[in-house]
């Protein structure tokens, strides 16, 4: 698991990749988990809503095709209910259906750029590489 000696660490912010999400379910996902919108436009390949949690705003940002057949959904806000990017992996993994990806924990200079963490919907998760191809 990423980061385990810094498991008390809430991220100021989340970022994850998903492949080939529904929009349907990442709206349905959204709602449930931050009682936001739907996702509304907001420019080529990109959507937004703003989700609420314990009285604080969580703006979130889809881009759509982000990186090699991936959209990244970002989530601007220290109040979500994942304290890191790995967390909220795994619960989009297992409600939305698709592999998911992330930061492997907070990045430093010198941490290999390529290297990311993997769920899958069946559960199974690990470190991959991704090199950015560029796109």
């Amino acid at each position: 698991m990423p980061d385990q000696h810094h498991s008390d660490t809430r991220y100021p912010d989340i970022e994850v990749y998903l492949r080939q999400a529904p929009l349907e379910a990442l709206n349905a996902w959204l709602g449930e988990t931050l009682d936001a919108a739907p996702l509304r436009t907001a420019g080529r390949n990109k959507w937004q809503t703003r989700g609420h949690r314990d009285g604080h705003s969580v703006p979130v940002l889809l881009v759509e095709k982000a990186a090699d057949g991936f959209a990244s959904l970002w989530f601007d806000s220290g109040h979500t209910p994942w304290p890191r990017d790995a967390d909220c992996a795994r619960e989009a993994a297992g409600r939305l259906g698709c592999e998911v990806r992330c930061s492997l924990g907070g990045w430093q200079p010198g941490d290999d750029p390529d290297r990311f963490w993997r769920v899958l919907p069946d559960g199974s998760e690990g470190v991959i590489e991704w090199p950015d191809s560029g796109q």
